[in-house]
């Protein structure tokens, strides 16, 4: 597992030993995910939920993102990830925390432009996370989940409207967007 672009392009990436505790995001659908949002990227705010071994976080980072925070329950994943975070330069711009993704949502109080989420699969974990995700969002923002394909997802929640799904076999990613603020003057 490698960064595939910006400023730590090729940096190779450690994983956690073993299957059972993560499941990195394959290449092809990363590149398809920053596709995505590859304008949205220079000079955002980056939350990067079940972070695994952050690699996500850090693709955002080395493409021009200006923060990213990393939330991962597992202990030896933040080690992982603070490992790869200084392999590719890009300690400075990051905060780790060991942190469910429900705790950290409830406690949360600021926001973000994009919004990275890969959790396990076969819960229902992103639509029942998407009120909390909602919340944190920042007006205009994105929310990039991965999730098996035909996993059940809102059309909408609260300020997010999901705006896409991409499938690459068995994995898909759904896009939601949180609602523009209101521009005075425009109709």
């Amino acid at each position: 597992m490698r960064v595939i672009a910006g400023s730590a392009r090729g940096v190779k990436l450690a994983t956690l030993p073993g299957g059972d505790v993560t499941r990195p995001t394959q290449d092809r659908v990363k590149e398809g995910m920053f596709s995505a949002v590859q304008f949205l990227l220079e000079g955002a705010r980056v939350l990067d939920l079940f972070a695994g071994s952050g690699q996500l976080g850090i693709e955002a980072l080395s493409r021009g993102a200006a923060r990213c925070v990393f939330i991962d329950e597992n202990r030896a994943a933040c080690a992982v990830v603070r490992q790869n975070l200084k392999a590719a330069g890009l300690y400075e711009k990051a905060s780790v925390a060991e942190s469910s993704a429900e705790r950290y949502l409830a406690a949360c109080r600021e926001s973000f432009d994009l919004i990275l989420l890969d959790p396990p699969y076969k819960n229902g974990t992103v639509a029942a996370l998407l009120t909390d995700i909602a919340r944190v969002v920042a007006p205009g923002g994105t929310v990039l989940a991965e999730t098996e394909y035909g996993a059940p997802l809102p059309g909408r929640c609260g300020v997010l409207a999901l705006k896409k799904q991409y499938k690459y076999g068995r994995t898909a990613f759904a896009r939601y967007e949180a609602d523009a603020p209101d521009v005075p003057g425009s109709m």
